[in-house]
């Protein structure tokens, strides 16, 4: 047996806080080969993706490319592909990338798909509400966002009336949608203010829906009023209570508690309500009999263990446990924790047991220089939950030049007005609709390799009868000529 079988092969999908947190703890083992399969190449710091939305930061400051984090580990290999497929008995992982396919035996798993948007049973929302949990949605949504006031600036370059062109609306109160409806009257009332000749962008909508009773529920009643005033100061209009009933390309309707029916007429809407947990939980929850909930998210073992599988781990949003957040220190510490056990079995020594979360508190910004801050009964809001907000966004970004561009865009937005990744274009805000309208989705825009090579030898027989004929004319007129 060679030294490379002799390691142990440990297998990680995902490249989220969990999964990239678990390879690096991996990093100086000789027994231990790490392989880390992701459908994207780049680990996203998904907390700052509404700042990618309205132009603070550039895509490629929170989502640095995950080969760059780990070049210096020697164990460790990034392959590209989208997981879909899990052998439990013969515990091989199956991936494909377009026509590309592989499959990657493991001794020990860990499992890090994360999670992706939810629209409670009503997936067609989607069309024209995009949700914001990838870089292609961040800068979709950029594409509509910027987009939307250039069209009324067009239409009242015009003599037309604006209409609801300068209405936006974002679903969901939660610490996404509370940043992200901020962020866009920020845009409104402060950075675009002087920008336009026919439109007065700090009269534009924005409104945040919920059908929770309050703002920010997870932070407690107290912090959830006052960044609730906060909003509204800022110029966000807030409604609670109201289920939204159906989505279409000008507006949303919306149903309250006592029947009664609402309709926002809006081009740019934004869905940040609810999370689903990643389809590997069902393929997961088949093979080893683990319950998975309404959500998606499969039950483990309090180790992170599934049952009757003690080399397959799940961390992050995916897991059902003790009603654990899916936030992203969840899945940093049950990464750790993941390859901690993995470590001690391989010394020969007891499992370190249960998971045990350690709540660092959650935070979220709701405009410039204000923000909350909840820490167990410890609440704060105002510019000094901000700057801590700074702090820690500042600590759990990968590598020193993306925290150095993020610290000067920051001083460039807060401080003064500019936004310097407002770069939109009509592909940012299509492409997602055209591409699911394509038959086979990418992949069918792939040519087969043999296709190709007979398409190939067939122009080229073209291109050598052209030429003979040619010649031969050439020949024709050359004795002519004679």
């Amino acid at each position: 047996m060679s030294a490379d079988q002799a390691k142990h092969r440990v297998v990680i999908i995902g490249s989220g806080f969990g999964g990239l947190f678990s390879a690096k703890a991996f990093k100086g083992r000789d027994d231990v080969e790490v392989t880390l399969i992701a459908k994207t190449t780049h680990h996203l710091f998904q907390p700052l993706l509404y700042q990618v939305a309205t132009g603070i930061l550039s895509q490629g400051e929170i989502a640095p490319p995950t080969r760059d984090i780990l070049h210096r580990q020697k164990n460790a290999t990034v392959l590209l592909g989208e997981v879909n497929d899990i052998d439990a008995e013969a515990k091989t992982v199956k991936a494909s990338v377009l026509n590309q396919e592989i499959s990657v035996p493991y001794d020990s798993l860990i499992v890090a798909a994360g999670a992706g948007q939810s629209y409670f049973g009503n997936d067609h929302f989607a069309e024209f509400a995009p949700g914001m949990k990838s870089i292609d949605d961040a800068l979709e949504l950029r594409g509509r966002i910027f987009g939307a006031f250039e069209i009324a600036e067009l239409t009242a370059s015009r003599g037309e009336p604006v209409g609801d062109l300068l209405t936006f609306v974002v679903v969901g109160a939660g610490p996404t949608g509370v940043e992200m409806a901020g962020q866009i009257a920020e845009l409104s009332r402060r950075v675009l203010k002087k920008d336009f000749t026919h439109i007065q962008s700090e009269k534009a909508r924005v409104v945040l829906v919920d059908a929770a009773p309050q703002v920010l529920p997870p932070f407690g009643e107290k912090l959830g009023d006052k960044a609730e005033k906060a909003l509204g100061k800022a110029g966000v209009e807030v409604i609670l209570g109201a289920m939204v009933t159906h989505v279409d390309e000008f507006g949303i309707e919306m149903k309250f508690k006592d029947g009664k029916t609402q309709r926002i007429g809006s081009i740019a809407k934004i869905w940040a309500a609810g999370v689903s947990a990643s389809e590997l939980g069902k393929t997961l929850s088949e093979q080893t009999g683990a319950e998975l909930d309404r959500a998606g998210r499969i039950s483990v073992k309090p180790d992170l263990t599934l049952p009757d599988h003690p080399e397959i781990f799940v961390v992050g949003d995916m897991i059902n446990l003790d009603h654990l957040p899916g936030v992203a220190q969840v899945a940093i510490q049950g990464g750790k924790h993941s390859a901690k056990t993995i470590k001690a079995r391989l010394k020969g020594k007891p499992d370190p047991g249960d998971f045990k979360y350690f709540d660092k508190g959650s935070m979220a910004t709701i405009s410039r220089f204000n923000a909350v801050l909840s820490m167990g009964k410890f609440k704060l809001s105002g510019i000094l939950a901000w700057f801590g907000w700074l702090v820690v966004h500042l600590a759990y970004m990968t590598g020193f030049r993306n925290r150095l561009t993020a610290t000067l865009h920051w001083m460039m937005s807060f401080i003064g007005k500019d936004r310097s990744e407002r770069t939109t274009t009509m592909q940012q805000i299509f492409a997602r609709e055209a591409l699911e309208r394509v038959p086979g989705g990418m992949a069918a825009l792939i040519d087969d390799p043999a296709d190709v090579a007979a398409q190939v030898e067939s122009r080229r027989k073209e291109l050598e009868e052209h030429a003979a004929e040619e010649s031969r004319l050439a020949d024709s007129g050359s004795r002519g000529a004679s």
